[in-house]
């Protein structure tokens, strides 16, 4: 394993990411020891950054207050969201009811695209539900189809093509997620959004056109005052500070010794548990793989502070047209219900895509303007940052060699967690959720 500095280290629990993962793990392992009448585990977390937050971080600046993204909570646990605010005392938390738009052939359009096709121009109105029709299920057709000529979809693209027909596919659902994927649709797997994707069926969306009904996952979302590392700041909240190193990198991991090599020493360890990017774990633990097994985009992110107000009505906003370089656009500032336009603008790009985020800001600028968003407005502020990985492409070959790898690892006491460490489309809450399943679990072996 490498030179050391001294006894090598031991504890029970070696955590490696200072995330929401990691931290909410440390958390719910020392409440169940609390639940059991233990002592508090043996536990280390080590962060690669020089601060905790993973990519929940936040950017305070001339008077904007931005995320490295936007981050927002959508709670369907009432514990979780009780637990966080307890631990926030005296922050201005807003549950806000989400108003999110496409911009369609000028129009904003009430989201999601699929179930209001009836605000489209005449024209593309028609084509979409004309497709609609034909490619919906067979029992929704004048003339059934016999179930050997409808094939199970083999990608994302064939189910976008096969549920909604090619009017709103290549409208809104193939072009959006090509900017942010970043990849090929048809490489990706037909479930690879799980519940996030908003499926619809005729049904569905014809009653939509009389009554409106546009609630999805996230209808209402959680944000605080301060920003997205808040949260994080709950989570450290009850967690002894010596506990977490930042400024510690895991460098690789001997699975047959259980010894994790840091940019500060070995550590021995009973059980590991990584939030870090699964293809860089299996990476450090020596693990035979197929590096193109694993594929994802990169997202840069522009966080733009205005001189005044803009547009009151939306929170976020998705563009499918390809003229314009973002995929998404969200307003801060109609969600804290702030004096100047504070706007976060996400662009999609392959992983090995060298931006240069000089010529994107002029770029974006541009296209902010060209969509009536910057109507003569100064910008007086702005930062950027960009998330590798960002959406991770969740294909066939993907799931079966998580799912394999996973399983050699836990063999050896090693769990990988988080939207990168179990390479899935999840939320943040979800972290949340399956970091207290994993510390139920591994809590009987306290």
């Amino acid at each position: 394993m490498g030179h050391t500095r001294g006894p090598m280290e031991q504890v029970d629990y070696l955590v490696v990411g200072a995330g929401v993962s990691g931290l909410s793990f440390a958390n719910w392992l020392r409440a169940e020891a609390d639940a059991r009448g233990r002592a508090a585990p043996d536990m280390v977390i080590v962060e690669a950054d020089d601060e905790p937050g993973g990519y929940c971080k936040t950017v305070v600046q001339d008077g904007f207050v931005w995320d490295f993204s936007g981050h927002f909570f959508h709670f369907h646990h009432p514990e979780i969201e009780a637990w966080l605010r307890a631990r926030m005392p005296g922050q201005d938390v807003r549950t806000v009811h989400k108003r999110s738009f496409i911009r369609f052939a000028g129009r904003d359009v009430d989201f999601p695209f699929q179930k209001n096709i009836h605000q489209l121009p005449k024209a593309d109105f028609i084509d979409c539900l004309v497709d609609l029709y034909f490619s919906a299920a067979p029992g929704a057709r004048a003339e059934p189809a016999a179930p050997e000529s409808t094939p199970a979809p083999g990608s994302f693209q064939d189910m976008l093509y096969a549920r909604f027909g090619r009017g709103i596919a290549e409208r809104f659902l193939i072009p959006y997620n090509e900017k942010l994927y970043a990849c090929d649709l048809d490489t990706l797997d037909v479930d690879a959004m799980g519940r996030f994707f908003p499926h619809a069926d005729v049904a569905d969306i014809i009653a939509n056109m009389r009554r409106p009904d546009n609630a999805s996952y996230n209808a209402t979302f959680t944000y605080p005052a301060g920003g997205a590392i808040q949260y994080i700041g709950a989570l450290l909240h009850d967690l002894p500070a010596e506990m977490v190193r930042c400024g510690e990198r895991l460098e690789a991991v001997d699975l047959r010794r259980r010894v994790a090599r840091t940019s500060r020493g070995e550590i021995g360890f009973r059980f590991l548990v990584s939030s870090a990017p699964l293809p860089a774990l299996v990476a450090m633990c020596g693990l035979e793989h197929d590096p193109s097994w694993f594929s994802w985009n990169k997202v840069l992110v522009f966080n733009l502070g205005f001189d005044r107000k803009g547009a009151t009505a939306p929170h976020w906003m998705y563009f499918p047209d390809r003229a314009r370089c973002f995929y998404r656009v969200g307003w801060y500032d109609n969600i804290m219900d702030s004096e100047r336009m504070s706007l976060y603008v996400e662009i999609g790009a392959g992983k090995d895509v060298t931006l240069d985020t000089g010529a994107m800001l002029e770029r974006v600028l541009a296209d902010l303007e060209a969509e009536g968003i910057v109507d003569g407005h100064r910008l007086v502020s702005w930062h950027s940052v960009t998330l590798d990985p960002a959406y991770v492409h969740i294909t066939q070959t993907s799931r079966a060699a998580q799912a394999a790898l996973a399983e050699v690892m836990a063999a050896a006491g090693v769990y990988s967690v988080g939207r990168y460490g179990g390479w899935t489309y999840c939320s943040i809450e979800d972290n949340m959720v399956e970091a207290r399943a994993l510390a139920k679990v591994l809590g009987h072996l306290l």
